[in-house]
């Protein structure tokens, strides 16, 4: 009987520490980290399609295809159709307060189990836009035209917000290297659009905005907008 019990608690000693370790690895697995990704395509339009990916840290991808680039007086406009688009991706990273605002409308729309499209009919059709929330949950998704769902329409003016901002560092960029005098609507443009809402997340461009700020060879106007839109940019939450 002594015997016995000797050879058991040896047994329990060696499997033990088995049994922790296992233990002690499945709690040391991380959750799956939170991600949101926005897509909208709408062939014909000027930008025909692009998404924007963001992840809970703040880092962003952003995926756009550009008709191609031909000017009106080219001899091959009337064959601009056969050209293939072109594809840029950038890195960029959201501001904080950007982030959790993406994710908190996220989560309170249930991660899109419940769709986003509107009953309505007869609504014009603006683009098909795709959200996709990930999380611990896995993965849910929703496509809609247009969507009366406040969280999801909240959702959709940031992006969009977004992907207008990285868009115009673009153009900045063009034109700064291509077309110095087209810099002065172009600037314009973007203050209106900062000033009405409809361009967010100026922190994303701001190499493109110092550069003009930097260069004598620019128009003043456009480097003092530059460099207002940059101040702005270094106040953002």
């Amino acid at each position: 009987m002594i015997r016995s019990v000797s050879r058991s608690v040896k047994i329990l000693r060696s499997v033990l520490p088995l049994v922790l370790l296992a233990g002690a690895g499945a709690v040391a697995q991380p959750a799956p980290p939170e991600s949101l990704s926005f897509r909208l395509s709408r062939p014909g339009a000027p930008i025909p399609s692009y998404s924007l990916t963001v992840q809970s840290d703040g880092s962003t991808v952003y995926q756009v295809s550009y008709p191609p680039e031909v000017p009106k007086y080219s001899p091959y406009v009337d064959t601009i159709q056969a050209l293939p688009n072109i594809d840029v991706t950038m890195n960029v990273n959201l501001t904080p307060a950007t982030t959790a605002k993406l994710f908190e409308l996220a989560r309170a729309t249930g991660g899109f189990r419940s769709g986003c499209e509107s009953k309505a009919k007869h609504i014009a059709n603006s683009g098909a836009k795709t959200l996709t929330y990930t999380s611990s949950a896995g993965a849910s998704t929703c496509t809609f035209n247009f969507s009366e769902d406040k969280n999801v329409v909240a959702l959709l003016t940031t992006f969009t917000g977004i992907a207008y901002t990285l868009d115009a560092g673009r153009q900045l960029e063009l034109k700064h290297r291509y077309d110095r005098l087209a810099l002065d609507p172009e600037t314009e443009n973007l203050v209106t659009a900062v000033r009405q809402g409809s361009a967010l997340e100026l922190s994303t461009i701001a190499p493109a905005l110092r550069a003009l700020v930097d260069d004598p060879q620019v128009l003043e106007r456009v480097r003092n907008r530059a460099a207002n839109l940059l101040a702005l940019a270094a106040t953002s939450p």
